[in-house]
């Protein structure tokens, strides 16, 4: 396989995908092969579409230009986010890279819009297409090489986690389409007098703006700070509960800073009467070895569990009966009891389903709801409730 031979030419220890010089070894091979790759394209589909005069022809090469200009900035991306942290930035640079799949994305759209007003003209004034089988043959064999950089990509782009490279494999994979349509048009040239030519390159500026919409949608969500990965979230989840004394983890929330750069933080449950120290020492080999087993920074806050008092045992269980009840109610932890006497405060949060919630109930609402089927239980308890959302705590 052509793209397995590359990265074991031109990276060194290319097995090693989590040290950051090789992850950027990574990105400027991509970057490099991107530029050879829509240069070449670029030329020879300018020259098909002089020699042809076809309008939709000259779009799809300069849509193959910006292509070669947008992996010159993925390149620089690569660079300018795998800069050390400083005081400004103390968690790295590593968002760079999806900024510059952001101006990557914005600068595929303005060649749509130039296109569109390009062939818009094209349709007003149109020309005859003159159909050769030398120039058809090239945008054949131009198709065979954005399927194949398409595949290079996506697998340069899973072996770094690159959402810069995932999406430029997606973008070649649109401009296969494209292209495809475009040699549609050629081929139609040939058999009537109709001015598709105009038409058909309308069409492609609309591929070529969707294709940098969906560039933008993908890169920007991060930024915005995007739902965590489902197997990142089980794998700690996981981990966390294989240490010993820890009976269960809530309130899970990770910070993306850039690709193989989260921070993470979440609240494991501990039996409140095990020994102080013996617990830290659990908690601190489990941060330790968590951080380095998955690449990532986690901070574990330590939640001590009653798991003896049978008055607290059995309150806490006619509880989750009363939670269990209520639909949009997902989960409930941080369970306990406080005060003296028969008076006494139940401090508890409760995590609901946001699917079902809707609009018809608001917090004070739910609050209210729980506090008077607890009153049920014993006048003299007091709810403490905090509400979380789903989404929020994992």
């Amino acid at each position: 396989m052509l793209s397995n031979f590359l990265v074991k030419t031109f990276v060194k220890n290319y097995k090693n995908t989590d040290n950051e010089k090789v992850r950027t070894s990574y990105g400027f091979l991509g970057g490099i092969v991107g530029i050879i790759i829509n240069s070449l394209l670029f030329i020879i589909k300018l020259s098909v579409g002089i020699i042809a005069g076809s309008i939709a022809v000259t779009a799809d090469a300069f849509n193959n230009l910006s292509d070669a200009a947008s992996s010159i900035i993925t390149i620089l991306g690569f660079k300018l986010s795998s800069m050390p942290a400083d005081e400004e930035h103390p968690f790295g640079h590593g968002r760079i890279e999806y900024i510059s799949g952001l101006i990557v994305a914005f600068m595929v759209m303005l060649v749509g819009f130039q296109f569109i007003k390009s062939s818009f003209q094209r349709i007003i004034n149109p020309e005859p297409v003159k159909f050769q089988t030398l120039p058809f043959v090239l945008l054949l064999i131009s198709i065979s090489f954005k399927v194949w950089l398409s595949k290079f990509n996506s697998f340069v782009g899973k072996s770094i986690n690159s959402s810069a490279l995932k999406a430029a494999s997606i973008d070649a994979l649109g401009d296969v389409v494209t292209s495809s349509t475009v040699v549609l048009s050629l081929l139609l040239s040939r058999f009537i007098t109709f001015p598709i030519d105009g038409y058909i390159g309308i069409l492609v500026a609309l591929m070529i703006l969707y294709s940098g919409y969906s560039l933008v949608k993908d890169t920007l969500s991060p930024l915005l700070g995007e739902a965590p990965d489902e197997e990142l979230v089980r794998n700690i989840k996981d981990s966390v509960l294989s240490y010993d004394s820890i009976t269960g983890v809530h309130d899970l929330i990770i910070h993306n800073y850039g690709p193989g750069r989260c921070m993470a933080s979440i609240h494991a449950e501990v039996p409140s009467n095990a020994s102080i120290v013996y617990i830290h020492e659990i908690i601190d080999k489990a941060e330790k070895e968590i951080s380095k087993n998955l690449n990532i920074h986690l901070v574990i806050h330590t939640d001590p569990i009653c798991v003896k008092d049978k008055e607290i045992l059995k309150t806490q269980q006619e509880l989750e009966n009363i939670l269990n009840e209520i639909e949009i109610v997902k989960s409930m932890h941080d369970f306990r009891v406080v005060g003296e006497g028969q008076h006494k405060n139940l401090i508890f949060d409760v995590v609901v389903d946001s699917s079902k919630r809707g609009k018809e109930i608001s917090d004070e609402e739910l609050k209210n709801i729980i506090s008077v089927r607890v009153k049920e239980l014993s006048p003299y308890y007091e709810c403490v409730i905090t509400i979380d959302n789903d989404f929020n705590v994992i």
